[in-house]
């Protein structure tokens, strides 16, 4: 099909995907996912999987003790008030309601577990056992990784999450929709930190594209691959909000339900490789046409060694276009300011492009870098509105 500007698209039906790549990736997969693939500590890929299966599996546990600490402070509250708050806004029904929402939330979470645990051929005897022996040795399940991989279900499939993806999405998708590309030939483009998916399958919807998405984390992967399995749009409900009770207008905003997914996803039209974006792609050096990085670098622990990885994946003349804050980890081993990124990516030989105007203003005089306010996980009707003035670029291999 032809599109705009008379650039014509390669349109792939599901017969034409390269289905045998999927079944490679997933075989790969699968090795590594052998006990004895490596060393067997906290690092191994199925260590790894097993412990987001582990969060996954006490998230109505860990949410409950939460509520129940919630209600030990309320107690404090001395009686007189507490009469008054019942009378008025009937706090401990707030509490009970939340408590009965948890268990929807918590259908959800074992949906998760019980798709992985099929979709990486692990049983439920190991689990258990992985869960028990954690638990014996005090290693507590992540809570706060759940909530995370759970939350962005809204910001990636869910209608909630529509403004904030324009706003993500809007000039990457613009920029590459101009891109010239031929039906004989897609170009091959590849998005790290990918998390649950939505930018990479929209960049295929453009048609044209070859797609590859990449997601270190097991607790996003997982949560990707459930979604990736619902067939039915808005089929699943939730209540994303339940978790954190600060910023809301009213009770029913904290507690409202939404769904997804709001468009059923083609997964094999989309190639997901699980794992360290600077080691799995050890043998993918030049074969990139389009490298998208959206709130991706600052998550770096080394950024150089990220910087070093999209200029070998990208053949001579390819583009890495990128757009994100520059809000760094805990422990990264350099913080680069904007004019740093910039002149270090140039002395690894990228040359930065002039882009549209209308994605906002120039950051810095003489840099061809833009500024523009982006959301990132926010509650759209929360009090609070959390968001960053994210750096948009487009820059060419040499």
């Amino acid at each position: 099909m032809c599109g705009m500007g008379g650039i014509c698209h390669l349109s792939l039906t599901m017969d034409e995907v390269p289905l045998s790549t999927h079944n490679e990736e997933h075989t790969r997969l699968m090795q590594n996912l052998q006990r004895s693939s490596g060393k067997w500590d906290s690092n191994h890929p199925r260590h790894r999987l097993l412990t987001a299966l582990y969060g996954y599996t006490s998230y109505k546990d860990k949410n409950l003790a939460e509520v129940n600490r919630w209600r030990n402070l309320y107690r404090n509250v001395p009686k007189q008030q507490r009469t008054l708050l019942e009378s008025t806004v009937h706090y401990t029904r707030k509490l009970n309601t939340i408590e009965h929402l948890l268990d929807t939330n918590n259908e959800l979470a074992k949906s998760i577990v019980d798709h992985g645990l099929s979709f990486y051929n692990i049983s439920q005897s190991e689990l258990d056992e992985f869960v028990k022996e954690s638990e014996s040795q005090k290693r507590p399940a992540d809570k706060t990784s759940v909530s995370q991989g759970m939350k962005h279900f809204v910001r990636d499939w869910a209608d909630e999450g529509d403004e904030e993806r324009e706003q993500s999405f809007g000039c990457i998708l613009k920029s590459l929709a101009q891109t010239p590309r031929t039906a004989d030939r897609p170009l091959r483009v590849l998005l790290p930190g990918a998390g649950l998916g939505r930018l990479a399958h929209e960049v295929d919807n453009l048609g044209g594209f070859d797609v590859t998405m990449n997601e270190w984390s097991t607790y996003m992967n997982l949560a990707y691959r459930y979604v990736s399995s619902r067939s039915i749009p808005n089929s699943v409900p939730f209540h994303p909000y339940i978790d954190w009770w600060s910023h809301h207008a009213t009770t029913e905003d904290l507690q409202r339900s939404i769904t997804f997914p709001n468009q059923v996803i083609r997964p094999s039209s989309v190639l997901l490789i699980e794992g360290d974006f600077t080691a799995v792609f050890a043998e993918h050096t030049g074969q990139y046409d389009i490298l998208v990085t959206l709130f991706f670098i600052d998550t770096a622990r080394n950024l150089v060694t990220y910087l070093e990885t999209i200029h070998r994946l990208l053949r001579p003349g390819g583009r890495w276009v990128n757009l994100g804050p520059l809000l760094y980890g805990t422990a990264p081993f350099v913080q680069l300011s904007l004019d740093e990124i910039v002149a270090l990516s140039e002395s690894m030989g990228f040359e930065f492009q002039e882009t549209d105007p209308s994605v906002g203003d120039i950051t810095v005089p003489g840099l061809q870098v833009r500024g523009l306010d982006v959301a990132y996980g926010r509650n759209a009707r929360g009090l609070n509105k959390n968001a960053y003035q994210a750096q948009y670029w487009e820059a060419v291999k040499r």
